[in-house]
């Protein structure tokens, strides 16, 4: 656990088979999910790097941070911890509320990021979207998590796999509801409520932008949006799948993030003797 202040207490997990020599990958997850959504894509993963999940303030095992929550906040969060395990920069790769705070970090740190993924996440919102991000948001906050992860499910998982997998479904489920309410809705109001796509063009690390073809939430619109607006960007559309990409599908998800880590996110030692 690392104390960031009084109020906020982090837990991590810092693991790979390198530790202090491997090249290190930050990963930030979602709202109302945990370090533990990174568990699919990590093992088809090299594992000779080191990687750094976190569970985000108020959710998992972290402390009950209490709201408001800023996206700066949790940018800075993430920033205290690499500076905790005197890591200099680091690849950070970021889902959904975790993207937004891969993009703060990477506007705010440039010098903390060696390269930026993006998977599922959100930037030149239309006016329609982020009417719609507000509605959810506030059906959060009003009815709480049941009602709102019943709504998801059908922007979250292809029928297949809702079909296929209900066990993964009520995993998930059960892991938002062992939030504290109010942590969830501060952090659900976070990605609601903030917009970074005006100035992705200050971006300076290389970029990995993707999202799910059916993705309401994280359109592929945007995507593309903050492809283009990212001066070095590559984007992947993944055929079929809606949002929750990391859980149905994460041998597609790694397949496109491993190419991008060996040729931006540094050099091991041992790739280096061999």
């Amino acid at each position: 656990m690392f104390e960031h202040s009084p109020e906020v207490a982090l837990n991590y997990r810092d693991t790979g088979g390198y530790q202090e020599q491997g090249d290190p990958v930050l990963l930030i997850h979602g709202v109302g999910s945990d370090l533990e959504s990174w568990d699919g894509v990590l093992s088809h993963l090299s594992p000779d790097r080191r990687y750094i999940r976190f569970d985000l303030r108020g959710h998992g095992a972290s402390r009950r941070t209490p709201g408001p929550y800023s996206l700066n906040g949790l940018a800075e969060d993430a920033v205290a911890l690499l500076d905790h395990l005197e890591v200099s920069s680091a690849s950070v790769i970021g889902f959904s509320l975790g993207g937004l705070i891969a993009q703060a970090i990477a506007l705010n740190h440039p010098d903390r990021v060696r390269s930026l993924t993006l998977v599922s996440s959100v930037g030149g919102r239309t006016p329609e979207e982020q009417a719609r991000v507000n509605e959810r948001a506030e059906t959060l906050a009003r009815d709480g998590a049941l009602t709102h992860l019943a709504n998801a499910v059908d922007r979250w998982f292809t029928p297949e796999f809702v079909a296929a997998h209900p066990e993964v479904l009520e995993a998930r489920r059960q892991k938002s509801l062992k939030n504290d309410p109010d942590c969830y809705v501060a952090a659900y109001r976070v990605l609601a409520g903030n917009d970074l796509g005006d100035e992705l063009h200050r971006v300076t690390a290389p970029a990995l932008v993707m999202t799910g073809e059916n993705d309401i939430g994280s359109s592929p619109r945007m995507s593309e949006f903050m492809a283009a607006q990212i001066p070095d960007a590559r984007l992947h559309i993944l055929p079929r799948l809606k949002h929750s990409v990391l859980l149905e599908a994460p041998d597609q998800v790694a397949a496109l993030i491993e190419p991008f880590l060996a040729a931006h996110g540094g050099v091991t030692e041992k790739t280096q003797d061999t």
